[in-house]
């Protein structure tokens, strides 16, 4: 782990302002796309980078917008990761959020925001707040191998159920599927069955499959040899050197997840959970206080 002062801390995108408190992880997903060569990163994935200047770099970039929008946190790198237990940096930006009276979209695999539930419910009542889950492998063991280190998947829909006892609405990313090792249907409708408990506002899914980039496909490769022997080989006959990687079972699992979502009252499109969870009505602060 490393400090660094920032230069910046929001980026914009189509409308949306992201930022990245933390370069890098401790997760050791082994299919981890932020580990790819496109993002540039100048350290060891697993030595943390650390923007210890956060907190005020938003503050100040929150302070110049005219009209209030959404802040969106863990689309690369994890905000809840291990060092965050002591630096606490993720809940100080949180404080700049609730401060100015922002919207957040924080997406995180750990159950480490329960610390911060606390925060999020304030921010749903002054503004808007969206919690995401990743959710890839509902077998306790397979999920061990695939996320090493962070909490399995019962424990993330746990933290998904709590979300909606306090009245914070959640969307669950299902992705990615890997080929051959987790694209199963058992494990689609168990994941699937999880969020309707949960009563998540939407799942997402790009295709039921892994991308790989230079970078993260070495690193995979790697993790398919030590723990799904002859599983690499089947990938490079099956794919060859391609970017996407879709499971054979493609069609089936999108038309339960299709179904199962329609069913129960879900979004499953990606645009339409996307709009919902960049979208800061003007009145939502009064909806969300009277409901």
């Amino acid at each position: 782990m490393h400090f660094v002062d920032a230069k910046g801390i929001l980026n914009k995108n189509n409308g949306f302002y992201g930022m990245n408190i933390y370069r890098g992880c401790s997760h050791g997903c082994i299919y981890c796309d932020g580990r790819s060569d496109c993002y540039q990163l100048k350290h060891r994935f697993e030595d943390i980078e650390v923007k210890q200047n956060a907190p005020e770099l938003l503050d100040k970039a929150l302070k110049s917008k005219r009209k209030k929008c959404m802040i969106g946190t863990g689309y690369i790198s994890d905000p809840y990761l291990h060092c965050e237990e002591e630096i606490k940096l993720t809940r100080r930006c949180l404080e700049v959020i609730l401060k100015n009276e922002f919207g957040l979209a924080i997406q995180t695999k750990s159950d480490r925001i329960l610390r911060d539930i606390d925060l999020l419910e304030k921010i749903n009542k002054t503004a808007k707040c969206v919690v995401q889950m990743t959710l890839t492998t509902y077998d306790d063991e397979l999920c061990k191998i695939i996320e090493p280190n962070v909490c399995n998947t019962k424990r993330r829909i746990e933290v998904l159920e709590q979300m909606r006892e306090r009245g914070i609405p959640t969307i669950v990313w299902l992705s990615p599927i890997l080929p051959f090792i987790n694209d199963t249907e058992d494990n689609i409708k168990s994941i699937l069955e999880g969020c309707v408990r949960a009563g998540v506002k939407g799942v997402l899914n790009f295709g039921m499959g892994v991308t790989l980039r230079d970078g993260d496909r070495e690193y995979f490769y790697e993790a398919l040899d030590k723990h799904f022997p002859g599983m690499k080989e089947r990938y490079i006959k099956t794919y060859g050197n391609a970017y996407e990687l879709l499971s054979p079972n493609t069609e089936e699992l999108e038309a339960l997840l299709h179904q199962t979502c329609k069913e129960n009252g879900i979004l499953s499109n990606p645009d339409d959970c996307f709009k919902y969870m960049n979208d800061l009505p003007e009145k939502y602060k009064q909806l969300s206080l009277f409901d």
